[in-house]
């Protein structure tokens, strides 16, 4: 089969299409024909030598989401067949034309989508929903905040909060991107590189923050939080520590509040766990897609030959949504 293969650590251009042989399932897995795959932030850490793939799963070939066709299914497989059409989430290996995954880890392509939408769903659904519906705890008629709204992340942070009765405010780059979340559902979307965002919601309290920036973001996310606030880390593309002498953290705040700092990896986590999680999604997050409350945002798509040309999108940052790879058979 046909590979992106890392080949070295570096720029975009270490990209490289590669024969490599399709990969031997076992009997919990399955084998997909894959037909499209996700670009995510992650895969552009691993390109670059700074997030590894877990033992196990391929180190040179990126790819955390695909959706296609079984082709195959291990001996102990229950509930899938060759033939179903199926999105899953995968601890890397998606840029190719096959991949195998944990059957418990695949879900239904819902009804209406193609395999672009269904494969741009589970990396940042599986995010979110872990880190702020289980995480986070964020309940109907609270007040959520997502940093980074135009991402994938962001996107479906929007949707899925504003589904489930949240008021949802985020911050973007652009007046566009704001545009953009405002159309998704957003209550209020604010321009970060004009409004800072602290001043702007100061009086609106909130209850649940998704953050992926960090650095001086930090104690302006803590002075936000209302009483049992919830603050969740997903990434800290700004630093993991606040540099500011002028803004240092207050850990008072933190006790006299009683807010929670939490966050997570999902990468790494066991196959048990992303199960549990795949199985509580399909319950609770599946209905709602299939509903029509949530409108995949795919901004771009490249074949997979083209996967370099994908990952300089994604670092350039213009894009609002997702970037697809596709597959060609």
């Amino acid at each position: 089969m046909k590979a992106v293969v890392i080949t070295k650590p570096g720029s975009a251009d270490v990209l490289k299409i590669q024969e490599r042989p399709v990969p031997e399932i076992n009997a919990d897995e399955v084998l997909i024909r894959v037909y499209a795959t996700g670009v995510n932030r992650p895969d552009v850490f691993q390109r670059k030598g700074n997030y590894p793939a877990p033992p196990g799963a391929p180190q040179d070939v990126p790819g955390l989401e695909v959706a296609g066709i079984i082709e195959k299914t291990g001996s102990n497989v229950a509930g899938w067949k060759a033939g179903d059409k199926v999105c899953a989430l995968l601890a890397g290996g998606g840029y190719a034309e096959f991949a195998k995954v944990s059957a418990m880890h695949c879900l239904p392509v819902p009804s209406g989508f193609s395999f672009a939408e269904a494969a741009s769903l589970p990396e940042t659904v599986f995010t979110v929903w872990h880190n702020v519906f289980q995480r986070g705890s964020l309940q109907k008629g609270k007040h959520f905040l997502v940093h980074g709204g135009s991402s994938g992340i962001g996107i479906t942070a929007i949707q899925l909060a504003k589904a489930f009765g949240a008021k949802v405010f985020t911050t973007a780059g652009s007046d566009e991107k704001c545009n953009a979340c405002n159309e998704l559902g957003a209550d209020l979307s604010i321009n970060y590189k004009k409004t800072d965002f602290e001043i702007a919601l100061k009086n609106s309290g909130v209850d649940v923050i998704l953050d992926m920036v960090g650095g001086d973001y930090i104690p302006k996310n803590i002075r936000l939080l209302n009483t049992d606030g919830r603050l969740v880390f997903i990434n800290m593309m700004n630093g993991s520590t606040v540099k500011s002498l002028e803004d240092p953290l207050d850990f008072s705040l933190v006790m006299r509040n009683r807010l929670t700092i939490t966050g997570s990896t999902l990468r790494n986590r066991n196959l048990e766990f992303k199960a549990a999680l795949t199985e509580d999604i399909r319950k609770n997050v599946w209905p709602v897609i299939e509903s029509g409350q949530f409108k995949p945002v795919i901004f771009a798509q490249f074949p997979l030959s083209e996967a370099y040309k994908a990952h300089e999108l994604m670092e350039n940052g213009s894009h609002i949504g997702k970037i697809m790879l596709i597959v060609e058979h």
